[in-house]
């Protein structure tokens, strides 16, 4: 059964993770709808990456101007705090909370563990026990295919690698078998819970490996969220670091279109689904390229120097979004021009919270 049109102010959502960077845009494209939006968030991203600076606050304040978001603090980790958030019960549920970072997956992996895996199977449990019958959109990572990558052939130009022949990474590529890091193997415990939630209890799931997320109010760090990170430190005049030979390449994806495949399952047939999102072929950057477009943007050059590679860190990967453009419909619609642009600008008007 469809859900009601987006401009129904009875739809009814709860956006777990809610101030991050993803969960605060689809809290505000929800609310801008009239929808009743509940967003639930520790506020820990912050702590995560041992930043001094506040992150999701700023996004948790940001929210307040919306008469129609609830702010729930909390965590996912306690089912006393997911069944507040959910109330009664909701219509829809967008879980975007998680510990993103490789690096601290590596230093505590039973955290790690406890805020993906387990964190993702108590607010599976708590929707399909209150509210079974609403639509349920997880946020996993390309991470859940792990050094498989690796293993699609590769060709070495002069600021980029590329893949040979693969016009990206399918939803049917191995997930087993390789090295993954903890953060790799604890969103994929999620992913198959999400799966299997659809599977065994009918319930209405998505499952969206997510390739590179960027967007206004993104507080990058070096672990995680890298184009933010490159374009606040380009701003501040602050060195990078570039780890490899930075010919490494990612599909990037503005936020605003990530949350328009979201409401595309939410709001349509399909009862489960898995799918590969990011920019797709078109929208692509490395680093080395990315260095290039903001000396073009900024007018001055970033500092950066090389250092050895980290774990796990695939040389190469883009989605294959065809499966979203074919069962949902969707496709991404700001380029990576526009959207590096609508960041610096963002960042240029907000330097004091970096």
């Amino acid at each position: 059964m469809r859900l009601r049109r987006a401009a129904d102010s009875d739809m009814r959502i709860l956006i777990t993770g809610g101030a991050g960077m993803v969960g605060s845009h689809a809290a505000e494209h929800y609310a801008l709808k009239g929808a009743r939006v509940t967003v639930l968030d520790n506020r820990m991203r912050s702590r995560l990456f041992g930043s001094a600076k506040k992150s999701v606050e700023h996004n948790w304040n940001y929210l307040a101007r919306y008469r129609n978001v609830r702010r729930a603090r909390g965590d996912v980790r306690s089912e006393a705090d997911v069944r507040r958030a959910l109330g009664r019960g909701v219509d829809a549920v967008i879980h975007a909370a998680g510990q993103p970072g490789v690096g601290y997956s590596l230093k505590f992996p039973k955290d790690d563990f406890s805020i993906n895996a387990e964190g993702t199977f108590n607010v599976l449990e708590c929707v399909r026990r209150i509210c079974p019958k609403a639509a349920f959109v997880f946020c996993s990572t390309n991470k859940v295919y792990g050094e498989n990558v690796d293993r699609l052939r590769l060709k070495k130009l002069r600021k980029r690698y590329a893949f040979a022949s693969a016009p990206g990474v399918p939803e049917t590529l191995p997930v087993d078998l390789t090295g993954h890091t903890p953060y790799g193997a604890s969103k994929y415990a999620a992913d198959l819970y999400v799966q299997e939630y659809a599977r065994s209890y009918g319930m209405k799931t998505a499952v969206f490996r997510m390739s590179c997320i960027y967007g206004t109010r993104q507080f990058g760090f070096e672990d995680q969220g890298w184009l933010a990170w490159f374009v606040i430190s380009a701003i501040k005049g602050t060195p990078l670091t570039i780890y490899g030979d930075g010919r490494q390449v990612r599909d990037v994806l503005y936020v605003d279109d990530l949350v328009g495949a979201f409401d595309k399952f939410i709001r349509g047939p399909r009862r489960h689904g898995v799918y590969n999102i990011g920019g797709g072929r078109r929208n692509t950057l490395s680093l080395l390229e990315l260095v290039d477009l903001l000396e073009a943007k900024l007018g001055r050059r970033p500092r950066y120097s090389f250092s050895g590679w980290r774990p796990s860190d695939q040389r190469v990967y883009i989605s294959d979004i065809s499966k979203a453009r074919r069962e949902l419909g969707w496709a991404p619609k700001v380029s990576v021009d526009e959207g590096t642009d609508r960041l610096i600008s963002w960042a240029r008007r907000n330097r004091s919270l970096f």
